[in-house]
């Protein structure tokens, strides 16, 4: 196992009105962000918001490539991100305890912050598919070039960990500097993970290591 210190690249932040940031997801161009009532689209080379969706956003945010999923309370809501309709609505497979939220092959992988689990979820029937265990609470989660990581946030420590999907063991370890915490994730399919940052209220980017 690797262990390195984080290199926060940026950060995006406080944005005016949002007391939290919950989940974080990237549609290719621009990150979203849950914020309680809303789910907010950030240009990242600006840093400015540039639309906002009313609808409960609790914890989680996906994109599919051209919807986006929201986890609120309970449930998991299908999203167009053009119009803000709900186009469909599914259990969340921790019953309120979900956290973090991504979409890989075809499915989406859902964080369960006390069980420290994630579940590969049915999108269309919320079914489970498989269970990872993690030896950390699970905040966010994401997929990228074959890898799973995922977000930890305990007290005042957090970290990013990359999984074996098939066993649970830990690959790397990215820790966050003391009192920076992961409250969702999310690579941009490149060298940058996006991390939520809980209560205050910012997203930060750090460099994913080669």
């Amino acid at each position: 196992m690797t262990t390195s210190q984080a290199d926060i690249i940026r950060e995006y932040g406080p944005f005016p009105g949002v007391e939290q940031v919950h989940g974080v997801t990237y549609d290719g161009k621009n990150v979203w962000f849950a914020s309680g009532d809303k789910v907010n689209a950030v240009d990242p080379d600006e840093g400015t918001v540039l639309r906002s969706i009313d609808v409960a956003a609790h914890a989680g945010t996906a994109y599919d490539g051209r919807h986006l999923f929201q986890i609120a309370e309970d449930r998991i809501r299908k999203i167009d991100p053009a119009s803000g309709a709900v186009l469909a609505t599914i259990p969340a497979p921790g019953e309120g305890g979900d956290s973090g939220l991504t979409w890989a092959e075809g499915s989406l992988w859902v964080g369960q912050y006390r069980s420290k689990q994630i579940h590969q979820i049915d999108p269309e029937t919320g079914a489970v598919i498989r269970v990872i265990h993690s030896n950390r609470m699970v905040t966010g989660v994401t997929w990228v070039d074959g890898e799973l990581w995922h977000g930890t946030w305990e007290g005042e420590e957090s970290d990013l960990r990359r999984l074996d999907p098939k066993t649970g063991a830990v690959l790397d370890t990215i820790v966050m500097p003391e009192g920076t915490g992961v409250s969702g994730l999310e690579s941009d399919g490149g060298d940058r993970f996006f991390c939520g940052g809980g209560r205050s209220g910012k997203i930060r980017a750090v460099r994913r290591p080669r």
